[in-house]
């Protein structure tokens, strides 16, 4: 299969790495033009859990022509509209979408771009770091749960999760993925800006009392304001998921914190928590905790010259 990543930073160039292993036909785009120069040059550097250098094509977005069966979009959220924008050249009357962004609401844009039929989302819980220009670290086990925009398109979903887990990425096609989203977004919402702010990683942020009991009332926004959405997410078990996660991925640094404090990138909060307060004051939901940390990571993003 012909599958192109559209946003390879960490986390694309890990299902690119996977997805090429399992046979196909991989090629990343980026639109970091160290990152590609450093591919182009010495192949994708694989490193923790594997060290292997592999040679994958990688060119900007707009460079690309040939039409894909396949489109992973893993671009930073706030670049999504963009991204789809410089694709449309790749995007065949059957090419397949696959959206796996952190965060809400990117289904609304991506319908602008690509027809519903051949729209997919979902939601990833694997983990990856960049470590420099095209060296990427792998470590830990994850999966991915995705549902067809279209209700009608279950069948050709299930072959794409099945393309999905011969690579090893352990795909499972989800008759309603809308809470996975969610808890994902709450994942991200606990733990990614709180070690961006604080500049630690999951386990040291986890190992303070102080930082738990955030988490809860973090928790507690985005339950709230998913049950005025119609969305079903049990507040306990995602406290003792979210703690669960926090053991499993304690030394790792969330993506946030590779944006903002080590790569000193525009983050994604205005998706995760920031989503949070804005669907919050739609409702009448009073989110503090989530309106504060959006707060914080615009102010530091200011204080570094990003806004």
């Amino acid at each position: 299969m012909l599958i192109y990543i559209a946003g390879s930073g960490a986390m694309g160039c890990r299902f690119g790495y996977q997805l090429a292993k399992a046979g196909n036909e991989v090629i990343l785009l980026d639109n970091w033009e160290a990152h590609i120069e450093a591919v182009q040059t010495n192949g994708l550097q694989i490193t923790g859990d594997v060290t292997e250098t592999v040679q994958l094509p990688m060119m900007k977005p707009t460079e690309a022509t040939r039409t894909a069966e396949l489109v992973i979009l893993f671009t930073k959220a706030m670049q999504l509209p963009q991204m789809l924008k410089d694709i449309q050249q790749i995007i065949g009357e059957d090419t397949k979408v696959l959206c796996l962004l952190n965060g809400l609401g990117h289904e609304e844009v991506v319908r602008q771009y690509v027809a519903e039929q051949n729209i997919l989302m979902g939601v990833t819980v694997w983990t990856a770091g960049l470590k420099a220009p095209g060296i990427v670290e792998l470590h830990g086990t994850g999966t991915v749960n995705m549902q067809s925009v279209d209700p009608e398109g279950k069948e050709m979903g299930m072959k794409v999760a099945e393309v999905l887990t011969a690579a090893n990425l352990n795909a499972t096609y989800d008759e309603d993925v809308v809470p996975s989203i969610w808890r994902k977004a709450c994942v991200n919402g606990t733990m990614n800006s709180t070690c961006a702010l604080l500049d630690v990683n999951i386990g040291e942020f986890f190992a303070s009392e102080d930082g738990v009991e955030a988490v809860k009332a973090i928790i507690h926004e985005f339950v709230t304001v998913a049950a005025a959405e119609g969305v079903h997410v049990d507040e306990d078990e995602m406290v003792q998921y979210v703690l669960d996660t926090s053991v499993k991925a304690a030394h790792h640094y969330p993506s946030m914190h590779q944006d903002l404090v080590q790569n000193r990138r525009l983050t994604e909060i205005d998706y995760i928590n920031g989503a949070v307060v804005e669907k919050g004051q739609k409702y009448g939901i009073d989110t503090p905790y989530c309106h504060l940390i959006t707060q914080l990571i615009h102010a530091k993003e200011k204080a570094l010259g990003l806004r």
